[in-house]
């Protein structure tokens, strides 16, 4: 596979994972740190590193934005539940290996 075929299929992935986050609203940003260690934050703030190792300029909102499809705020009051205990104690757990 040459290098322009496989940029094109990780792009496309990396959209298709972000659609499917925009989706699953009902799964929160805790329940993905506790089950694979990286949550919509996380793929937020890698998409800002890459911006920024390419030169570009660009905050923390408008990476979030990319992610979530809406400013971070407008989606943690529509969809942010607040964390149960048993949320909070598996996410104290597993921190340490994020």
């Amino acid at each position: 596979m040459d290098e322009q075929t496989r940029v094109e299929l990780e792009a496309a992935v990396f959209r298709r994972l972000v659609e499917h986050l925009r989706g699953r609203t009902d799964v929160q940003n805790i329940d993905l740190m506790n089950l694979a260690g990286f949550c919509r934050n996380c793929l937020s703030n890698w998409y800002q590193e890459a911006a920024e190792e390419k030169g570009l300029e660009m905050d923390k909102a408008e990476a979030r934005e990319v992610v979530y499809g809406m400013p971070y705020d407008d989606w943690k009051t529509k969809y942010q539940a607040e964390a149960s205990a048993d949320q909070k104690a598996a996410f104290d757990k597993n921190k340490p290996q994020h």
